[in-house]
C-alpha cells in the first residue's frame, strides 16, 4: 500500500513539474509590441465607486476636480491622448435626426440641465445643453463644472477629428442591433479606415456580432464572451489549450488574479497571439473599485514583459507614471492629483 502511494505521489511531482515546464513565461518567446493605455472615456472625472448601480447619477460624487475635463468630449479625447493613451473609449448614442452623439448616460437628467432621454434629442438639441451642469464634489452644496458650456456634447464626427490617427473604442449601450448598422454608416461616410486605424467596439453580444460583419478585421468583445474565455482559459490552459471560445476574442486579467492565469504572462502572450486573441489588463476585482486602473503604483503589478492591453479608469495620473515625458499638467493640477491620489488611496 505505502508503494502504491508512494508511485502515485512521485507520478503526481512528475506531472505537476512537466505542467509548471510547459506552462513557464521565461521559455516562452519574448512578447511583441507594446503595452497600450487605453483611457476609459478619455480625460474624466473621477467618483465614488462604492455602491454605484445602473441607476445610480455618477456626476452628483465625483471627486475634487483635478481638471475641468469632461468625459465623451473632444478635450477629453484630445488630452487623453496627449497624456498617453493609445487607446480611447467613448459611449455612442444615437439622436433622434439619425446622428450619433458621445453620451454615456440613457438620460440627460443627470449630467446635463435638460431632461428626458438621449435619443429623443437631436444632435443640436443636445449640444445647447451644459454638459458640466450636474456635476457635484459635494453633494449637489456646489456644482463647479455648471455654467462654463467650454466642452459641449459631441457628434461622432466631432471625435473622430480629434483622434485622427489614435484608435477609438466604441461602446454600444443598446441591445438595438440597429445601432451598429447606423455606427458603420457614418464610420464609413466620415471616411474613417477602422480597421487600418485599429478601432474597436464592445457591447452587447447580438450587437457585436453585427458589428462584427461590418469590420470582420476589427476588435470587438461582450462582457459574456471576456468572461466565458477567461474562465475556460483559465482552467484549459495548464494544459496548453487554447478554448475555442477564446479564438479571435479577448482574455480578461485583473491585477490580483494573474497567478491564476496558466503560462503568465509570456506563454500567455504567445498562445493568444497565435489564437487571434487580445489580452486586457484590468483593475484588481473583488472590491467596488473601477474596472480599470486608477493609481499610478498599479503599473509596478504588470510584468514588464507584457505587451498588450490596459484599461485605465483615471489616464489624467495614470498616463504620465508610464509616459512623463507626455505629461501635459502644470504644476497646479499635479498637486490637485496627488491630493485626489491620496484621498483614493485611503479609500481603497
Amino acid at each position: 500500500m505505502k508503494h502504491k502511494l508512494g508511485v502515485a505521489a512521485f507520478v503526481l511531482a512528475v506531472l505537476l513539474l512537466a505542467l509548471t515546464v510547459f506552462n513557464a513565461s521565461w521559455l516562452a518567446p519574448e512578447p511583441k509590441g507594446a503595452l497600450r493605455l487605453i483611457a476609459h472615456r478619455g480625460v474624466a472625472q473621477q467618483f465614488d465607486h462604492r455602491g454605484v448601480d445602473n441607476d445610480t447619477c455618477t456626476a452628483t460624487r465625483i471627486e475634487p476636480p483635478m481638471h475641468d475635463r469632461l468625459e465623451n468630449t473632444v478635450r477629453s479625447i484630445e488630452d487623453a491622448i496627449n497624456q498617453g493613451a493609445d487607446m480611447v473609449e467613448v459611449d455612442i448614442a444615437p439622436t433622434k435626426d439619425g446622428r450619433i452623439a458621445l453620451f454615456h448616460d440613457w438620460t440627460v437628467d443627470c449630467r446635463t440641465d435638460g431632461k428626458g432621454n438621449v435619443r429623443d434629442f437631436t444632435l443640436a438639441e443636445l449640444q445647447a445643453l451644459d454638459n458640466g451642469y450636474g456635476y457635484s464634489a459635494d453633494g449637489g452644496k456646489t456644482f463647479p463644472l455648471r455654467g462654463a458650456r467650454k466642452y459641449p456634447i459631441p457628434s461622432l464626427e466631432d471625435g473622430l477629428r480629434a483622434a485622427p490617427r489614435t484608435p477609438l473604442i466604441f461602446n454600444f449601450k443598446s441591445k438595438d442591433v440597429g445601432e451598429a448598422d447606423l455606427l458603420a454608416a457614418a464610420l464609413r461616410a466620415a471616411g474613417r479606415d477602422v480597421e487600418g486605424i485599429g478601432d474597436a467596439f464592445y457591447g452587447d453580444p447580438a450587437v457585436v456580432a453585427r458589428i462584427r460583419t461590418h469590420f470582420p478585421k476589427a476588435w470587438a468583445w461582450s462582457k459574456p464572451g471576456i468572461k466565458a474565455c477567461t474562465k475556460a482559459y483559465a482552467l484549459q490552459g495548464w494544459l496548453g489549450i487554447v478554448p475555442e471560445v477564446c479564438r479571435g476574442e479577448t482574455l480578461a486579467v485583473p491585477l490580483n488574479y494573474q497567478w491564476a492565469i496558466p503560462g503568465w504572462p509570456d506563454r500567455t502572450l504567445a498562445r493568444m497571439r497565435a489564437a487571434g486573441t487580445r489580452v486586457l489588463i484590468l483593475a484588481p476585482v473583488g472590491g467596488d473599485g473601477p474596472m480599470g486602473l486608477s493609481l499610478p503604483e498599479q503599473l509596478g503589478k504588470i510584468p514588464r514583459s507584457y505587451k498588450g492591453y490596459v484599461w485605465v479608469e483615471d489616464i489624467w495620473t495614470v498616463g504620465p507614471a508610464l509616459r512623463p515625458g507626455r505629461d501635459i499638467r502644470n504644476q497646479a493640477q499635479i498637486d490637485l492629483s496627488e491630493r485626489a491620489l491620496e484621498r483614493r488611496r485611503k479609500r481603497s
